[in-house]
């Protein structure tokens, strides 16, 4: 892996059409999503945001095998309806290979450097599973930063729960999609997707822990249901925010 506190490495196939997503400094980017295997024989449909400076989009056909680099990218998106922010995730792709075929390992690799920033949530499931889920700060160029979700199980779970607001901890594991449903009433239930880290190993920096963490402001507008597909592509996301968010400049 590179040298970089937010890293993602990728292989699987293109599932869908290119979409555009926003401009900035006359530099257009584009989404689509890339289906990635597991072992198990499911798969994963990840989200993907790549400048037009470093593809033939003519080649970038559904089905096509691909391999991306790249980070973990997020930015809020105010949704009218529900009155609040949404967190959106993505990768933001540095480097793309079109391969003749997926690799028969599909690789799926994230390695995280930075700070937690909400409380971790310890539970566990009807079949006595231990769950943590976490939310990392991953701090990047121009004072910005990612706020990525994760998800630890078993003994990685336990440890993550003892974790303290401001810790600064190093994660590694795999970007994965999870269906789920939210129910609106008696009547309507809404099928939703989020994305998340999926953790194989965390550990804690030996240092002092961060105390200035703006924990408020990121319990108010980050909740169980903030990561979901729809929040990318609705229309009353910001053009000029998301340009501003997932890129690299300051816009």
């Amino acid at each position: 892996m590179e040298n970089s506190n937010n890293f993602i490495d990728i292989g699987g196939r293109i599932q869908s059409e290119f979409t555009f997503s926003h401009e900035i400094y006359g530099e257009g980017f584009w989404r689509f999503d890339v289906e990635v295997g597991r072992l198990s024989g499911q798969s994963d449909v990840l989200p993907v945001t790549v400048s037009e400076r470093i593809v033939d989009r003519e080649k970038m056909v559904p089905g096509q095998p691909i391999k991306i680099s790249g980070q973990i990218r997020s930015y809020n998106n105010y949704v009218e309806a529900d009155r609040k922010n949404k967190l959106v995730l993505t990768i933001f792709a540095r480097d793309i290979i079109l391969l003749n075929e997926v690799p028969q390992d599909s690789p799926n690799d994230v390695f995280l450097d930075g700070y937690l920033c909400k409380p971790a949530i310890y539970r566990t499931t009807p079949f006595g599973r231990e769950i943590s889920d976490l939310l990392i700060a991953v701090n990047r160029s121009y004072n910005k930063s990612d706020y990525i979700p994760c998800i630890a199980w078993g003994r990685n779970a336990r440890y993550a729960g003892k974790l303290q607001v401001g810790d600064h901890i190093r994660l590694w594991g795999r970007m994965q999609s999870r269906q789920y449903q939210k129910k609106i009433d008696d009547i309507t239930v809404l099928e939703k997707t989020a994305y998340e880290v999926s953790v194989s190993k965390v550990e804690i920096v030996t240092e002092e822990p961060v105390t200035n963490m703006e924990t408020a402001v990121v319990s108010d507008e980050i909740n169980s249901e903030a990561i979901n597909s729809e929040a990318i592509n609705s229309e009353t996301t910001n053009p000029e925010a998301v340009a501003s968010e997932l890129t690299d400049t300051e816009a």
